[in-house]
């Protein structure tokens, strides 16, 4: 989290944050979350922890090296150090205390794995791979999908994620997983967090091919999908460029009606099949 989120405290943004929260408060997407933030804000300047000056983050108001939106810094922030300040910002120490009491929080079990690349058999029925599906390890295994486990139990409950389609390396993820997604509700970010983790102890490389050749659709085309798979029934939920658990389902059932492997991934190819 500590490199993704600044570089290892290289890079925290240089913007004021009380000068953003109150900007996007006035006029942003979300007025009513920006003023709860820059409210929060604001008591962390009245505690003494940070001086104004000082208090700097991104165009959104997510501070310090581990990159905390005010109101997770109330709650979660910590004083490891023993300075008496909670600084993110300036104490290495004090963000990734802070970073790992967020991650307790959010169900993170010590010693268990986040997930772990598996492969899956010949004649896989892709429309498995649903978040919404979930087993533990033995029962995927019973079904043909394999791994190396490390830290897992058989009882262990996970589900199949495909970050690049049925073409792409597949992963099974556990409940660490989902604690990284607490900080990031993005798939990509928290497999990114997960391998990076475990490329610090010599593990972490993917093995199956990723298919690089694949271009990601621009948001007016997710929107343009989202809107065609309505206008044929398949509900994929409001037309807003996101490819969430609603589009996924409705792109896996478009894909089944045309015979295709369906693993809910939206393709130039699919779109222009529902041009």
């Amino acid at each position: 989290i500590w490199g993704m989120e600044s570089s290892f405290g290289q890079f925290m943004g240089e913007q004021s944050v009380i000068r953003s929260l109150a900007t996007l408060a006035y006029e942003g997407r979300r007025p009513q979350w920006a003023e709860e933030q820059l409210l929060a804000a604001l008591q962390i300047l009245h505690n003494g922890d940070i001086q104004p000056g000082s208090m700097r983050g991104s165009w959104a108001g997510a501070m310090g090296q581990t990159q905390f939106i005010p109101t997770t810094y109330l709650t979660h922030a910590v004083d490891f150090d023993g300075d008496g300040r909670r600084d993110i910002w300036n104490s290495s120490t004090d963000a990734l205390a802070s970073a790992a009491h967020y991650l307790q929080a959010s169900g993170w079990q010590q010693g268990r794995a986040w997930g772990m690349e598996v492969a899956l058999p010949s004649g896989f029925d892709y429309a498995l791979a649903d978040s919404a599906i979930r087993k533990t390890y033995a029962e995927w295994y019973s079904l043909g999908v394999k791994g190396t486990p490390t830290n897992v139990d058989p009882s262990d409950t996970g589900y199949l994620l495909l970050p690049a389609g049925h073409r792409g390396p597949a992963f099974l993820v556990f409940r660490n997983f989902n604690a990284i997604l607490k900080y990031n509700n993005s798939s990509s970010y928290a497999l990114a967090v997960g391998l990076l983790g475990q490329r610090f102890s010599g593990g972490g490389q993917i093995l199956a091919d990723w298919p690089r050749s694949d271009r990601p659709l621009s948001r007016s085309e997710r929107i343009e999908l989202q809107e065609n798979l309505a206008t044929k029934g398949y509900n994929p939920g409001p037309a807003d460029g996101i490819i969430g658990a609603n589009t996924r389902k409705a792109i896996r059932a478009y894909q089944q009606s045309l015979g295709l492997p369906a693993d809910g991934y939206p393709t130039p190819e699919l779109l222009q099949r529902l041009r």
